[in-house]
């Protein structure tokens, strides 16, 4: 099995090299130099040419680049001043009953009623002893001067024994 593979990865990289030589014997022929001084010359300046024109495209390339970004910056900050000043305007406090609202946002098809307060319970409020002797004390400077004493506590005692 790694007899295999290890064949398998040999084939890989051979087919790799051999399409690098194809591609490269496509697009870069081979470099013929010549053998006298005048000719060199000419292919510097050819090669020289050839390397300024490609300069000037990418200057040109990013100047555009460069244009495009900051344009897109200031889109972005007017975009960003319109959404701030835009004012929301105040909310105004609804009173709308629970029918109403239902009835707003399920259309006036649907009936329903929804009577929150009719299924509260009714409750009576009692009124316990306590209350009834806080409300019989009236002055507290009363109440203070029947509990000094002896006679005061006695009556404190006889009243939480029954």
């Amino acid at each position: 099995m790694l007899q295999i593979a290890a064949t398998l990865i040999e084939k890989e990289t051979a087919a790799k090299e051999a399409e690098k030589a194809n591609y490269l014997a496509e697009h870069c022929p081979p470099l013929s130099l010549p053998h006298s001084m005048q000719e060199l010359q000419d292919l510097c300046r050819k090669l020289h040419a050839k390397i300024e024109t490609v300069d000037e495209e990418r200057y040109d390339t990013e100047a555009k680049l460069q244009k495009t970004t900051k344009e897109l910056e200031d889109l972005t900050q007017k975009l960003f001043d319109l959404r701030g000043k835009f004012k929301r305007p105040p909310l105004r406090r609804v009173r709308m009953s629970a029918d109403a609202m239902l009835r707003a946002l399920l259309g006036s098809k649907h009936k329903v009623c929804m009577d929150l307060r009719a299924n509260l319970k009714q409750v009576k409020k009692e009124d316990t002893e306590k209350e009834k002797d806080l409300r019989d004390v009236g002055d507290w400077r009363k109440n203070i001067e029947e509990k000094s004493g002896m006679e005061g506590r006695k009556k404190m005692f006889e009243t939480s024994e029954s």
